[in-house]
């Protein structure tokens, strides 16, 4: 995945295609792309891409720390082997930093176990487990299947027949939420998983820890400057 960065501001009128028309050309700052333009805007038939949604989407848990000055939004799947090798070193710029929130939106973009396991991870939020269901099914190496979805969410201490029984009678939510999620990473032109938004700059792949950490301050500088 190519490793750049999209500055993105909030704005209340342009439409989807204007928001992706405001992607285009880059300028090299600090080593990473940046290019100037809105890609947060409402959307002609949604309001996915407001600032609310995009960082501060009620119906997701949040990792780091919830106060923080700084978001980084992730759009992963459970089954990509690059959110996999990515994991450890994503928490650990988070640990390190202590001001940063981390906003883990599922995208199964992979098939339909990849779109079991984030049903099921969603559902794990209403035992106040999503952060460990999440790290249950981000963190292994093999395939995953049903039957092993849900030995690992079991073994994370997670009561999978609750979580089943919540996903029946929360379907329609967090299959709003996942189209939420999809509608977004459409809207901002990722091509595949992982993607980010760090503060108010679009990420488009695979950063190191130095790159991260890179970002993250620029999206400090970006802030204090408004």
């Amino acid at each position: 995945m190519t490793k750049s960065t999209d500055p993105v501001r909030l704005s209340q009128a342009p439409t989807r295609r204007e928001t992706l028309g405001a992607l285009g050309a880059g300028a090299l700052v600090l080593g990473l792309q940046i290019a100037p333009g809105s890609a947060w805007a409402q959307s002609d038939d949604d309001n996915v891409l407001t600032e609310a949604l995009v960082l501060r989407d009620p119906d997701i848990p949040v990792a780091g720390n919830a106060n923080g000055d700084v978001s980084i939004v992730e759009y992963f799947d459970y089954q990509c082997p690059y959110c996999r090798k990515l994991e450890p070193e994503l928490r650990q710029v988070v640990q390190d930093d202590g001001k940063v929130r981390l906003v883990l939106k599922d995208w199964p973009i992979l098939g339909p176990v990849s779109v079991t396991a984030a049903r099921m991870a969603l559902a794990s939020k209403f035992q106040d487990k999503f952060l460990q269901a999440h790290e249950a099914l981000i963190g292994v190496n093999s395939k995953l299947t049903e039957p092993r979805i849900r030995e690992l969410l079991a073994g994370a201490g997670i009561d999978v027949d609750r979580a089943t029984r919540d996903l029946a009678t929360h379907a329609e939510a967090i299959d709003a939420i996942l189209a939420r999620n999809n509608d977004q990473a459409t809207a901002f032109g990722f091509k595949g998983t992982p993607s980010f938004i760090v503060g108010k700059f679009r990420v488009p792949g695979v950063l190191t820890m130095a790159e991260f950490d890179q970002v993250i301050a620029d999206a400090r500088k970006a802030a204090a400057s408004k």
